[in-house]
């Protein structure tokens, strides 16, 4: 998986041997902004190169040296980040116009677009000068590449200015194009894509974008749209490649280990080799005493909103125990999410405040040694008890800033809930759509009760937004479904709360047929720690402003409204 960027880490050196071969030449050189349109694409290799630069140039980072789909569900009702920080201000729902996290994903996304255009402007001119079948490839990931990143704007902004060709500054004022046509716009390259990538690459390539990773964007795009049709048909055409399965392991599936799984669709490619690429997530994720910042973390009702084993919520299962409440519940909980009492990262994590002692188990787990616990008494420590626990891995112990772990952007679980959801959304349910449920739901380390038959539209829909929760909480997903699912103002005008810190919830809190947690009927509500009061506004927040430079520059450009 880290060959794509070990081939892009080559050609760039050679690159550089190159041009310091090439320093007589300094004073007739192109403009610095970028290359010149007259002397690329001259062979096969500058294509090749300008391609493979547009992988690197995808993963960006918005906040904290993490991927974005890392960090979009701390800006929800499941997950804080405890930076005073722009991102803070999105899930707390006091953003403006000038919010730097917002900026950067516009900023970076438009970058990536004119990247992309560049090369679909001139890629024509290597008709007959290179191999035909590996010039429409080119070509077709670039499609993807600048697709994805279309998709990604019109789910957080609705309509923006669709630039499918390089433009001059004077021709830059560009207005909005309405979200329909931009995500028609998405689904036309994408099939176009799809038609001109190999369904799989060899070893050399693992980490390009494919036909299935085509087909699965465009399934999300649909979804995202409400296209149930499409969604589905999509959807559909990914299952029917036959390539993809789900990992036997969940919990392995975000690891090392896990990098080359056979559900991996499409993942962002990180290399430590040179500091190539790498990221953040493994310090902003872990507990303090495994020298992390714990600053990006899990809110009390994601914790509850996970069902029991018997399939249950715990506010209606017999074998909830609100003494051990991590007892009996959806493996997916502990897979996702590091418990107290569980061992996290070489230490015991515990955030009962008085826990003042832990055990290290780093040295030998079968003689541990007693320290202080961070986790309870440093002012820092997770402030709602819990710590994300998907995409840590050991491996990363020393490299907690430096992380290579890929981190992936689409899997075939999400494809089978896209599938699963847009039949019942179009009322077009059949046994294919318990059967994608249920792959999920029983996995071998899952295990949980397959949903039984005859369930009406209503019931369907509950359980596969459920679903969707528990499977892919902290992959980013969370606040396009609640905007599609026109619940964003119920899920996020609301207390975010952590546990009690120095006791247990006495009893299950109310579970609605959202998945939404409220806790007004437990007695020991008011012990529960507070960690911010948020708001949504309906009128403005289902989508994000257009960063206030983009209006103030571009006088076509309307702001969105409210903003």
């Amino acid at each position: 998986m880290k060959n794509l960027y070990k081939c892009v880490f080559s050609i760039v050196f050679v690159g550089i041997l190159f041009l310091m071969g090439a320093c007589d030449k300094y004073l007739d050189r192109s403009p610095l902004d970028g290359p010149s349109d007259e002397k690329y694409f001259a062979n096969q290799e500058e294509l090749t190169l300008v391609v493979n630069g547009l992988y690197s140039a995808l993963v960006f980072h918005p906040t904290d040296d993490m991927p974005i789909n890392l960090t979009l569900d701390d800006a929800t009702d499941i997950g804080w980040d405890r930076n005073t920080s722009d991102l803070q201000a999105v899930g707390r729902g006091d953003f403006d116009s000038n919010n730097g996290y917002i900026r950067n994903i516009w900023t970076n996304s438009y970058k990536v677009i004119s990247k992309c255009n560049f090369i679909l402007d001139n890629i024509g001119k290597l008709d007959g000068k290179m191999d035909a079948t590996l010039q429409k490839r080119y070509k077709a990931e670039t499609q993807f590449i600048r697709a994805y990143v279309y998709q990604y704007l019109i789910d957080y902004f609705g309509g923006v200015p669709l630039v499918t060709s390089s433009v001059s500054l004077s021709d830059a004022n560009i207005p909005k194009s309405p979200k329909a046509e931009i995500a028609n716009f998405i689904l036309g390259e994408l099939e176009d894509a799809a038609a001109n990538l190999p369904v799989s690459y060899g070893n050399a390539d693992n980490g390009r974008a494919t036909k299935g990773a085509a087909l699965a964007i465009r399934a999300r795009t649909a979804l995202n749209n409400e296209l149930w049709e499409q969604a589905a048909s999509s959807a559909k055409a990914v299952m029917d490649l036959k390539v993809y399965s789900l990992h036997p392991d969940f919990g392995q599936l975000f690891t090392y280990d896990g990098e080359s799984s056979k559900e991996v669709i499409f993942a962002f490619q990180y290399l430590r080799l040179q500091k190539t690429k790498t990221h953040s997530t493994t310090r902003g994720f872990i507990s303090r005493n495994a020298q992390g910042t714990s600053n990006k973390i899990p809110s009390q009702s994601i914790v509850d909103a996970y069902a029991c084993t018997d399939g249950l919520a715990i506010d209606k299962s017999p074998i909830y125990d609100a003494k051990k409440p991590f007892d009996n519940r959806d493996p997916r909980l502990s897979y996702t999410i590091a418990l107290p009492g569980s061992v996290y990262f070489g230490f015991q994590f515990e955030t009962h405040k008085d826990s003042l002692l832990c055990w290290n188990y780093n040295y030998n787990t079968s003689s541990p040694v007693r320290i202080q616990n961070q986790d309870a008494i440093n002012a820092y420590a997770t402030f709602s008890g819990y710590c994300w626990k998907k995409y840590v891995d050991m491996k990363d112990k020393d490299f907690t800033m430096e992380s290579e772990l890929n981190i992936i952007q689409s899997r075939y679980a999400e494809v089978l809930l896209i599938y699963a959801e847009a039949m019942i959304e179009s009322n077009t349910i059949d046994q294919s759509v318990y059967d994608a449920v249920n792959t999920i739901r029983q996995r071998p380390t899952v295990d949980m009760p397959p949903i039984v038959a005859s369930q009406s539209q209503s019931q369907l829909r509950e359980i596969v937004r459920k679903e969707r929760l528990f499977e892919l909480a902290n992959e980013g997903f969370r606040l396009v479904d609640l905007r599609r699912w026109k619940l964003a103002s119920k899920a996020m005008n609301s207390t975010l709360y952590g546990r009690i810190p120095k006791g247990l919830l006495a009893s299950a809190p109310a579970i609605d047929q959202d998945g939404l947690v409220n806790y007004q009927q437990v007695a020991n509500q008011k012990d529960m720690r507070v960690i911010e009061i948020r708001k949504f506004d309906v009128n403005k927040n289902y989508l994000w402003p257009i960063p206030n430079i983009e209006i103030v520059t571009n006088k076509n450009l309307e702001q969105n409204p409210g903003y």
